[in-house]
């Protein structure tokens, strides 16, 4: 009896504690809830605003091989809609899918200072036999301030300030044509390779100087800044394989470049390019490899 007088306080004792303890968890639990609602919807709107805050850090901290901040990332949007910036484009093409078609492809490209020299290549596959436009670099002062234009399957004419020179080529036989032209401002000498050899170079627009401030488009011809499309112009088939230098390549570059070997960095890289699809254009795997001879 008389050890259990002893312990009879320290059981009270403990009961007081342990009651205490109760209330305290029974208004925890009487909070207001967190922001976002309580509850497994509450976690689903918070877990959402978490992996949301992330990706716009993410994009923010992703830049191209220049280091330049990737554009358009934080809200991704459809491609048909929104600048890009794809690191992926191996083996893939622009399908321009209609014949004719208002649609193209805005290239983004940063020009410090006007071209005194220049080369731009690409590759392209169609059957189309009326004429149409592959690269469009157009200026407010001039619509065609560089122009790669095929007025008939035998026929290129590439065209710097408004005016143009023609080079006549066999028919592709409805095959891949890699082609390049580039151009010197020093001595007018515009040189045209297609599918790896050289044309006989010719004359133009010696002195000139190509202006910075430019709208790049493929698939159409621009009659104005930005626009002034003529549909039966447009491009129809597949284009990969796009670059564009601020100075003139070497035979061996050109080679180089229609082989898809090691090429030096360009203002607009075909592995890094930064583009805007407006239209009916997709992105998909080459399925023809061109011919290399």
């Amino acid at each position: 009896m008389g050890h259990l007088q002893l312990w009879l306080p320290v059981l009270a004792g403990l009961a007081g504690i342990m009651a205490q303890e109760g209330r305290g968890d029974t208004e925890v639990g009487k909070q207001e809830p967190a922001q976002g609602g309580a509850g497994p919807e509450g976690t689903r709107q918070q877990l959402w605003h978490h992996s949301r805050s992330a990706g716009l850090e993410d994009a923010g901290a992703g830049s191209h091989p220049g280091g330049t901040v990737r554009e358009g990332c934080a809200t991704p949007q459809p491609v048909t809609t929104s600048p890009l910036l794809s690191p992926d484009l191996y083996r893939k093409v622009f399908v321009f899918r209609k014949d004719p078609s208002d649609a193209y492809v805005v290239l983004r490209a940063r020009l410090e200072q006007p071209l005194h020299n220049f080369t731009v290549c690409l590759r392209s596959y169609t059957d189309l036999s009326r004429p149409h436009s592959l690269f469009s670099y157009a200026t407010k002062a001039h619509d065609n301030e560089i122009l790669l234009f095929k007025p008939k399957p035998e026929e290129y004419r590439f065209y710097v300030g408004d005016k143009f020179v023609t080079f006549r080529v066999p028919d592709s036989r409805r095959d891949w044509e890699h082609v390049c032209a580039s151009w010197e401002s020093a001595t007018g000498i515009a040189e045209f390779w297609l599918n790896g050899k050289p044309w006989p170079r010719k004359g133009l627009q010696r002195g000139y100087t190509v202006g910075a401030t430019a709208a790049i488009l493929l698939g159409q011809e621009q009659d104005s800044f930005g626009g002034g499309f003529d549909l039966y112009n447009s491009f129809s088939g597949e284009l990969t394989d796009v670059y564009l230098w601020d100075t003139g390549l070497s035979p061996e570059k050109m080679r180089a470049a229609f082989l898809s070997l090691r090429l030096p960095p360009a203002l607009l890289a075909w592995s890094s390019l930064s583009y805007e699809v407006k239209g009916d254009v997709v992105v998909k795997p080459r399925l023809r490899e061109a011919l290399v001879v």
